[in-house]
């Protein structure tokens, strides 16, 4: 069995159509078919059901894809080990991120990155279930997510702050006010986050123990869009107060503290729970907790 047969199967898994996952091995089709029908030889099951064009993986496809992802990174991972020995690290970190914690990579990755000239980073906006699923398919490092609300399955941890949030809105219309409660922030004229996203679930919590309904009229997927509807000076939002420094200034709003904020949700790295952690995850995890953990 070649390493090369299991990378045509993750490819053919991953695109899920014989063309693609050539282009993405950088062979002919007819190469990367013989490829599969060589390694079903070898095991002696079929792993592809084929038909005019590929249908799925079969049951023993299935669970030779997972051996084959995880044989597959620990093979890049012991090529990490060996060249940083001689050269430090190398390749390229693959990091998903809640939206919500996007602010907080530069600082944890900056002096890394500084060190390690031959290491590059990949940095996914994603939720915490597509998170999941780039780690559980080896096309993710290292996220970083919620661990209290809606925490991932089957991974270790690394808690690295509190979130707390901030209430923005038009300076005019709250002209002497610091502070506000989640009931009055629910009275303002809401751009919030797209429900499907972890974090405005965890506002829509925080409103609805307040007592008061969530009235978004514009949701989006993206702070930059939101804060483009801020600079209309029409709207008001809440966002994580890791996020302020980020709020273009000159904006006709102003920012105040919401009260009561008892639903703080911890944010943190999650990474495979497997051994030997690979070397640069094992350095993001030093970095971490030299310069950003409670």
């Amino acid at each position: 069995m070649f390493i090369r047969q299991l990378a045509y199967l993750t490819a053919l898994a991953r695109e899920r159509h014989f063309a693609r996952a050539a282009v993405r091995c950088s062979v002919s089709q007819p190469t990367l078919s013989a490829g599969i029908r060589s390694l079903e030889n070898e095991l002696g099951v079929a792993v592809v059901m084929r038909g005019h064009r590929f249908v799925g993986l079969t049951p023993e496809g299935l669970r030779v894809l997972e051996w084959a992802q995880r044989s597959l990174a620990d093979l890049e991972s012991l090529k990490q080990e060996l060249l940083a020995l001689k050269h430090g690290l190398v390749g390229r970190l693959r990091i998903g991120a809640v939206p919500t914690a996007l602010p907080v990579l530069a600082p944890l990755t900056a002096r890394l990155l500084a060190q390690h000239p031959q290491l590059s980073l990949d940095v996914s906006s994603a939720t915490s279930g597509q998170i999941q699923q780039g780690l559980e398919g080896f096309e993710l490092d290292l996220g970083i997510t919620y661990l209290d609300n809606e925490p991932l399955r089957a991974f270790r941890s690394l808690p690295l702050y509190s979130e707390t949030y901030i209430f923005l809105a038009p300076a005019d219309e709250w002209p002497d006010r610091n502070s506000v409660t989640w009931s009055e922030a629910a009275s303002a004229n809401l751009c919030l986050l797209n429900p499907h996203m972890q974090n405005r679930r965890i506002v829509d919590a925080a409103l609805s123990a307040a007592g008061s309904g969530v009235n978004a009229r514009i949701e989006a997927d993206s702070f930059v869009t939101l804060a483009a509807f801020l600079q209309t000076g029409a709207w008001a939002s809440i966002f994580p107060a890791s996020y302020l420094p980020f709020v273009p200034a000159g904006l006709a709003v102003k920012s105040m503290q919401i009260r009561d904020q008892e639903r703080a949700q911890t944010i943190g790295i999650v990474y495979p729970d497997r051994e030997p952690v690979p070397p640069s995850t094992r350095a993001v995890l030093a970095e971490a907790k030299a310069t950003l953990t409670p």
